[in-house]
C-alpha cells in the first residue's frame, strides 16, 4: 500500500498537513510493509529537506500511490482518477459551494474518506482540528480585548511558533476582574481551557459565577444544561437536550447578564435553541463585551457573529441597535473575533496532532482488514456511487437542492 502525503493547492493557502516528518517516521516503524512518499510543497510548515532528512521521497508526482491524504478539499483539476483521499470536502452538510466538487468525485470514480466522517461506532469524531482551534480562538479573544480598549497589544497569533509562545504572550499581560465565559465540552472548549488555566485565571463553579463578584478575573466552564432548561422544567440529562431539542429554550441570558468576554466553543446542533438573539442583544441585561465565536455558525446560535472574518483582519463590531457591523473600536460596539479557520494559525503543532490521532485511528485500518469498521464508516464515495451511508446526498449531488 502506497501513500502519499499531498500538497494543499486550496486559497488562501493552509501550512497544515496531516503527518509531521516525525510522525511520519512513527508511522514507517509501525507499519514497515507502507510505503509514504510526500508531495513536494513550498508552503507546508515543514520543508521538504526535513521530510527528506527523515527518510522520505519527496517528489512532484504522487500518482503511482493508492491513497492520498491531504487536509483542505483538494481543487477538481487535482483531483487524480481512481484513487482513495482523505481530506476535509465540506459536503455533508450538503455545502453549496462544494457541490461541483464531489459531482467530480464521483465521476473520478475517487473513494473520498471525509476527515469529519472518521468516526467511533457511537458515531464520535475520532480525529481533528477542534483543541487547536480552541487554543487560537481564546488567545485571539484576549488579542481583541486589548485592542479594543487599548489595554495590550498582544501580535497575531500565526506568526508565532506554538502554543507554548502564546501562552508566554498571554502571560504578560495584565488583566482586569474580568468574567470569562466558555461553552463547550468537547476538543474546541478544552483547547480553550488549556489557555485559561495556563494564565492561572481562577475556574469557579456556576452559582458563584452568576452571584459572586471577585476581585480577580476568573472563568466559568458550562455545558447544555447549564444555558438550556426544558420548557416544561423538568431536569433529565445531556441526551435528552440531544435528542429532543425542541423541548427546551435557552437560558443563556443569566450569564449575559455577569459576562465580560465570552469563548464560544461549543458544537450546535440542529434544531437546538439559539444562545441568544438579536433582541436579547439589545438588553440591558446583556453585558458581553467581547466575543470569540470559536464555533463560528454564522448568523446563529450566537447573534453577534454577522460573518466569518479571516486571519487578516479577525476582528469587527456588532452594533445591537442597528444589529449590523461597526467598527469594534465604536463605544457601543460588541467586539466580535469570528476566524473559522484557527488552526491554520498554530500549523506546527495542529500537525503534529492531528497525525497522532489519524496514525492511532485511521492507517491501522488499511493493516487489520478494517477490524473497528473505521474506513467502512467513513466511506463516502466508492464505484462512481454514494456509499449507503451518504446517499442522503445524492438530490444534493444532482443540484436537486
Amino acid at each position: 500500500m502506497k501513500f502519499a502525503i499531498i500538497k494543499e493547492r486550496k486559497n488562501p493557502p493552509d501550512r497544515r498537513v496531516v503527518f509531521s516528518p516525525s510522525k511520519l517516521a512513527e508511522a514507517k516503524t509501525q507499519f514497515p510493509e507502507a510505503i509514504f512518499k510526500v508531495e513536494s510543497s513550498d508552503i507546508r510548515v515543514f520543508s521538504d529537506q526535513e521530510y527528506i532528512d527523515a527518510g522520505f521521497e519527496v517528489t512532484n508526482d504522487v500518482s503511482d500511490c493508492d491513497v492520498m491524504i491531504g487536509v483542505k478539499e483538494v481543487p477538481i483539476d487535482a483531483l487524480i482518477p481512481n484513487k482513495k483521499y482523505f481530506f476535509f470536502s465540506h459536503t455533508i452538510k450538503k455545502q453549496p459551494y462544494n457541490r461541483k466538487l464531489l459531482k467530480a468525485i464521483l465521476e473520478k470514480n475517487i473513494e473520498l474518506y471525509d476527515h469529519e466522517t472518521i468516526v467511533n461506532e457511537k458515531g464520535f469524531r475520532l480525529i481533528g482540528f477542534g483543541r487547536y482551534a480552541g487554543i487560537v480562538g481564546a488567545y485571539n479573544g484576549f488579542r481583541a480585548w486589548g485592542l479594543k480598549y487599548k489595554s495590550w497589544n498582544l501580535p497575531k497569533a500565526g506568526p508565532l511558533p506554538n502554543q507554548a509562545a502564546l501562552i508566554e504572550e498571554l502571560n504578560q499581560i495584565v488583566l482586569p476582574n474580568i468574567k470569562i465565559l466558555l461553552t463547550g465540552s468537547g476538543k474546541v472548549s478544552n483547547g480553550a481551557q488549556e489557555m485559561l488555566d495556563a494564565m492561572s485565571i481562577k475556574s469557579v463553579l456556576v452559582e458563584d459565577y452568576l452571584n459572586n463578584t471577585f476581585n480577580e478575573p476568573v472563568y466559568c466552564k458550562i455545558d447544555v444544561l447549564d444555558y438550556n432548561k426544558r420548557k416544561d422544567g423538568k431536569i433529565i440529562d445531556n441526551f435528552d437536550f440531544y435528542n429532543n431539542p425542541q423541548d427546551y429554550e435557552s437560558s443563556f441570558m443569566r450569564f449575559a447578564k455577569v459576562t465580560d468576554y465570552y469563548i464560544a466553543g461549543h458544537f450546535y446542533g440542529d434544531g437546538a435553541p439559539y444562545l441568544y438573539s438579536r433582541d436579547d442583544v439589545k438588553s440591558s441585561d446583556f453585558n458581553i463585551k467581547v466575543v470569540a465565536d470559536v464555533s463560528c455558525d454564522v448568523d446563529g446560535p450566537v447573534a453577534t457573529t454577522l460573518r466569518a472574518s479571516t486571519i487578516a483582519d479577525p476582528i469587527y463590531g456588532y452594533d445591537p441597535e442597528t444589529e449590523s457591523e461597526i467598527d469594534y473600536k465604536d463605544e457601543k460596539a460588541i467586539t466580535v473575533m469570528a476566524v473559522d479557520n484557527l488552526p491554520c494559525e498554530l500549523p506546527q503543532d495542529a500537525s503534529e496532532g492531528f497525525g497522532e490521532q489519524f496514525l492511532q485511528h485511521v492507517i491501522p485500518a488499511f493493516f487489520d482488514n478494517d477490524k473497528d469498521g473505521i474506513l467502512k464508516r467513513a466511506k463516502m464515495t466508492e464505484n462512481g456511487k454514494l456509499t449507503e451511508n451518504f446517499s442522503y446526498l445524492h438530490s444534493y449531488v444532482n443540484g436537486i437542492e
